[in-house]
Formats: structure tokens, sequence, C-alpha cells
């Protein structure tokens, strides 16, 4: 994910000429400086998408989030550009890809049951349910349930982004990299949301059972793929993409729940 540039002091030039004088040129050369994290988002994202979705259409939606990063970023406020990028770019292919509605209403609909099954098994037990209490509460055979979880794991793409789609952020969208703390933000009610929102998700991420805490630190943290996460762990890549999807499950119905009590005591 090497960024093409002869030195940095000169992509700061190209910066200074872009933002300061709109050149063309200059955002021409920033577009190819940085498409290299297109290519690398893109191959992240597709690892994990159907075969009928090629990497080549997820580069050129990408394209798009990062002309819009481009556009919107603000070198004053000491964030790094490849940080920001990635989170645009990420969300510009997901806008797309549901654009396509290339999910069936069937795989949407049991990701809902099994996200509510996992929920209301952990207020009853206090801990995390096995594979096989979630199967029975949704009443489904154990190998049906593992059949579910593999269709559902092409649903959850860059699920971690969409936790922010929610008015608790006070805003429409917010990518992760807009929860990064700003020194001179002004505005201490947006602040303290999105401290708790960080705060609810490091906490449900702490109570993940531990292999499924593994992975999401090594895929969303470490930035391997799932394939390199399962030689780590020593399973099949299919076992990781199923620890995956249980939990981006536990952690959306934990998120959920916490933000509806959040409404309740207000």
């Amino acid at each position: 994910m090497g960024i093409r540039r002869t030195g940095q002091q000169d992509l700061d030039e190209v910066w200074r000429r872009y933002k300061e004088h709109n050149d063309p040129q200059a955002r021409d050369e920033l577009i190819l400086a940085y498409s290299p994290l297109v290519k690398y988002v893109a191959g992240r994202m597709g690892s994990g998408l159907p075969p009928h979705i090629e990497e080549a259409d997820l580069v050129s939606y990408g394209l798009l989030g990062l002309i819009s990063a481009l556009e919107r970023f603000d070198p004053s406020r000491h964030v790094k550009f490849e940080t920001y990028a990635i989170a645009r770019i990420k969300g510009s292919i997901l806008d797309e890809l549901r654009a396509l509605d290339w999910v069936p209403r069937s795989v949407r609909s049991w990701a809902r049951k099994v996200e509510a099954a996992v929920t209301t098994l952990e207020n009853r037990l206090g801990r995390a349910p096995t594979d096989e209490e979630v199967a029975a509460e949704l009443g489904v055979p154990a190998e049906e349930f593992q059949e579910i979880l593999n269709q559902i794991s092409c649903s959850t793409i860059v699920a971690l982004d969409e936790f922010w789609d929610t008015a608790v952020s006070g805003q429409e969208k917010a990518a992760l990299i807009e929860t990064i703390e700003d020194k001179e933000a002004r505005d201490p009610l947006q602040e303290f949301r999105t401290s708790a929102l960080r705060k609810t998700l490091a906490d449900a991420i702490r109570r993940l059972p531990e292999r499924e805490r593994v992975v999401i630190g090594l895929y969303y943290y470490e930035g391997l793929t799932l394939k390199e996460i399962g030689e780590v762990l020593g399973v099949t890549e299919s076992r990781v993409s199923q620890l995956h999807t249980k939990a981006i499950l536990r952690l959306r119905g934990r998120i959920k729940e916490d933000l509806d009590l959040e409404a309740l005591v207000r």
C-alpha cells in the first residue's frame, strides 16, 4: 500500500497548490499518488464478496471516494490523509454495493434474526452463547446455522463502519475517522456523544469471546486478510469468516441495545 511520491516535501507542495489555488494538475497528481489506497481497500473488501462482484468495479467505486476525500480533507486538522481517505473510500464502495442490492432479502432477514437471538441469549445466560445455543434459539439444526453464517458473512463487509450511521453521532453519517478527537473542536456535546460511542464499542469488543476478539483485532487494527488470520489461528478462511460474522452480529446487537437504553434514560 505504498504511496507514489518522491518525497514528503514534494507532496506537501502539491497539497498546497491544490488547496490554495485549486490547481487541477495538482489534483490529478494527488489522485495518482494516493491511488494505491483504492486498490488496497478494494482488495480487502472484495475478499468477502460474491464472485460476480469484480475488483475492477470496486476500484472505480473507490476512486469516487478518494476524489471526495481530496476535496473535503483539511490538512490543518493534523490527521493523516491516508487514514481519512480509507474511510471515505470504504464508504463510497459500500454505498455503491448497497445501491446494487446484491444481498438477498432472506440473508438480511437472517442477519437480523441471528443478531436478535445472540442478544437475547446473552441477556438470559449472562455470557456469550455457543453456536448450538443460538441454533436452538432460532429453531434450526446446527449445520443449517453454519450455512446461514456463511451467507451472512457476505453482507457484513466493513461492518464496523456501519455502527456510525446513527442519530447519536449527531450526523447523517459518520465514519470512524470522524470520531478522532479534534483539539480545536468547540462542541462539547458532540465530543461527549463521540466519546460515549467509542467507549460503548470498546466495551463491546472486550466482551467478545477470545477468538472473535482476536479476529476483530487482526482484521480491523492489524490489517490482516481473512486468509492470513486463518494461518495465525490454524483454521480455514471459511471458519475465520464465520468468526468475523458472529463477532459483528454480537457487536451490532450490543451497541444497539446500549443506545436504546441511553435513549430511554434521557
